[in-house]
Formats: C-alpha cells, structure tokens, sequence
C-alpha cells in the first residue's frame, strides 16, 4: 500500500484585524468593480518577455514553485521571474496595503477565503477566458469569484477528511470505514468509545473535534451536508436560523455532550498518532505527518471522505493564483499561471510539495492515481464548496469559532448559540 508523501502543507489563515478589515473596505482603490473592471483579461500570442514579481506565501522560498519558474523560464527565454517569499502571518497586511496603495507585484499566491476581500478592493484582474471552470474542482473555482466575477484561477486545493486507526475500529467490531452516513457515524464513535480503557487500553476518547480557533472549518461542511447554508447569496441574508444549521449544531455539540471528544486542544495530529483517539477529521498534512512521525503506523490508519447527511459535501480551501489590477507584466504573469495550472506541472507540483492539486486532470497523473490514502481526498474534493463570497467573512468565521466554543463547553444550548449567531451575523453584514 502507497502512502502519503512525509510532507504536507497545512491550509493557513489568518485573522482579520480590525485595522485591517478598516484597510481593505474603506481605503486605497474605487469602491467595486465597474463594469470595464469586470472584464477577463486577455492573453497575447507568443512567448512571454520581461521581468515578472511574483509573491509567494510562507517563511521561506518555496523551492518547488521555483522549480517550475525555471522550467517557464527555459520555455520563454526573454523572461525572467522572481518569486518572493510572504510570511502567512503578515500576508494579508502586505497585500491589503499593497492593493490600496497601488504598489503590487505582478501576481500572487492568494489564501482562497481572501479572495472576495480583495477582489472588492479592485486589487484584480478578470480571469481571462481561456481558463475553464470545468478544469478545476467545483469548489475550488468558486474560491476564485466575487459577485459572479472570477479574479483568479485555482491552484493547490484543501479540504478534510475522515482519518482513523484501522487497529482501534476493528477492536470496537467495525468492519472497514466507520459508516458513511451522520447517524451510522455516530453510532460507530459510540461502538469505539465503549473500547476505551478495555480493549485500546490508551484510548480516551473515539474523536476530536476541533475547538475554537478555525473550527469553523470543520463544521460548516456539516451545515452544507444537511441540503442547507448560511447564506442565501440570492438575498443576501443569512439563513444561520434553518433547521439545516440547528441540525449541524446538534452534532457538533452532542460528540462533546456524549464524551467522543475531548474539549481540552490537544493536537488531535498527535492524538490519533498516539492511540488516545480513534477518528479525527483533518487536512492532507495530517497523512504526511503520520507517515513521517510514525511510519510504523503506515499499515493502520486510513481515510474516509467525510460523512453524509441528505447530500455529501465538503469545504474547498487552499490557495489561488491572482494577477493585481496594477501588474506591469501582467501578460507574462497570465502565461505564468497558465503554465503553472497545467495538470502535469500542477501535478509535479503537487507530488514535490505535497499540496493537493486544484486541477481534476492532475489527479490521474503520477503517484496520486496510485495512493489509496488520498482517494478519499479526490472523491471529498468533488462535493466541495466555497465559503461566502463576502467580504466580511473573517469576521462571521470569527462568530462561529466563538459561539463553536460555547458549545464545546456546555456553556451555551444550540438554541442560544443559533440565535446568536443570527444576530451577529446579521449585524456584521455583508460588507460591499
């Protein structure tokens, strides 16, 4: 059996803050999009030519992508490209401030949920029409789009899956993966939970949710799995007060209420690695985590896509690739994400790194079609969806992470916690 690669980046995002929410609603460019704005760019025939700045996300050089640049570079001699590293964590500044000051590079790596933010800000181009939606996974196109716009095209996707220890569910008498559904899910942890101390002596607890920061992230699939959401784009309002969303909270506290979770953040990674939980839902870092850590483990875990309520779904995250309104080369930089995005190269890309390729293409090329560790991860990526294309949705997934919070506590009942949720997210609004 195939194994993930040892690493894995880990989907990053940083919070808003004020002064930066201040920043990116209310300075610098025009206030949307006109009509011209909204128009794709257009790529010209032939090679590409002339310096091209590109930003990268991270502490240090991504080695990788630079590979690929050189690789551009052989293809287009009369160009020459320069990557700069970006620390995630004083990203979303840099770029918020480069934006209202005109002052961009010609192109970026962007984290998907700041791609309306930014785009609200006029900071990019129109997605040039040679690039086809149905090239990209469903959900990670729409991290792209801004009022039915798309301002960038999909590069390294991100979403979770089910991992579990193959050792501790054959002891709790499930044959295979846990069940596929919510209910059989559920009934599955409490078959696990009951092994606890006996038959997995280390075992505490059958799960781990996550609680507080981000853990928007991992319930919100939840709400999409019930056939609803939280946002009726149509409207414009949202819906956090549906019988969908009080179903998703119900789950979400009955794992604490029942004890198939600890509430305490430990790191589920090390957790499941350990033996102290049987099931936890994550990203594809965590497979490569496992596999480095512990690769004696290599024969006892494996993956499910994440479980279904009336319909399966997921969250598209990850990051896209974005030219700025006010590149100079903004030719060279559409050709360079062109060539970046094309499955063999997203593809190698991928299997360098690491990262989940956005493209569908890349899935069937090299070590991926071969690993059966991460089939879970093309089948979860098909059913995934995009968070609201608003500009103030930091700050919702703030509200949610909090109220989550109450919930794993015991100090606050779904009822409260949905109306407040409500409440809050009518009082954030929408922004532009």
């Amino acid at each position: 059996m195939r194994t993930t690669r040892p690493t894995v980046r880990t989907l990053q995002i940083a919070c808003v803050t004020v002064a930066a929410a201040l920043l990116a609603t209310g300075c610098g460019r025009s206030d949307d999009a006109s009509a011209a704005d909204k128009a794709p760019a257009k790529i010209s025939s032939g090679k590409a030519k002339g310096k091209l700045v590109m930003w990268s996300m991270g502490d240090k050089a991504d080695k990788d992508l630079e590979s690929l640049a050189k690789k551009f570079e052989q293809h287009n001699p009369d160009v020459k490209v320069q990557i700069t590293a970006v620390p995630w964590d004083a990203a979303h500044e840099k770029l918020t401030t480069s934006i209202a000051g005109g002052n961009t590079p010609d192109m970026s790596l962007i984290g998907s949920t700041w791609m309306a933010e930014m785009a609200a800000m006029n900071g990019f181009q129109a997605t040039p029409a040679s690039f086809k939606a149905s090239a990209f996974f469903p959900g990670q196109w729409d991290t792209t789009k801004y009022k039915d716009t798309s301002y960038g095209v999909p590069f390294t996707a991100d979403t979770s899956v089910i991992y579990y220890r193959t050792d501790i569910t054959t002891k709790a008498g499930i044959k295979g993966a846990p069940a596929g559904d919510w209910d059989g899910y559920l009934k599955d942890l409490k078959a696990i939970q009951t092994t606890a101390g006996k038959q997995n002596p280390k075992l505490r607890n059958a799960t781990q949710l996550q609680v507080g920061f981000n853990s928007w992230l991992f319930w919100l699939p939840m709400v999409w799995q019930q056939g609803g959401d939280i946002y009726d784009a149509e409207s414009k309002k949202f819906t956090l007060d549906t019988p969908a969303v009080t179903k998703a909270l119900e789950y979400y506290s009955g794992i604490f209420k029942d004890k198939l979770s600890p509430n305490d953040k430990t790191d589920a990674r090390v957790n499941l690695q350990n033996g102290l939980i049987g099931t936890v839902q994550q990203g594809a870092s965590t497979g490569g985590d496992l596999h480095k850590n512990a690769p004696e483990l290599d024969s006892k875990w494996q993956t499910m896509p994440l479980p279904k309520g009336t319909q399966a779904a997921g969250l598209a995250g990850g990051s896209d690739l974005a030219v700025f309104k006010d590149a100079k080369n903004s030719d060279a930089a559409w050709k360079f994400v062109r060539f970046l995005t094309e499955p063999k190269n997203l593809a190698a890309y991928a299997e360098a790194s690491g990262n989940l390729p956005a493209a569908v293409q890349s899935w069937s090329q090299g070590e991926l079609s071969q690993n059966t560790k991460m089939a879970a991860f093309e089948t979860q990526l098909k059913v995934t969806k995009a968070p609201p294309a608003i500009t103030t949705w930091q700050q919702i997934a703030d509200a949610i992470d909090s109220e989550l919070e109450k919930l794993a506590y015991g100090k606050a009942t779904v009822d409260q916690v949905q109306k407040t949720l409500q409440s809050r997210a009518t009082s954030i609004g929408t922004g532009r």
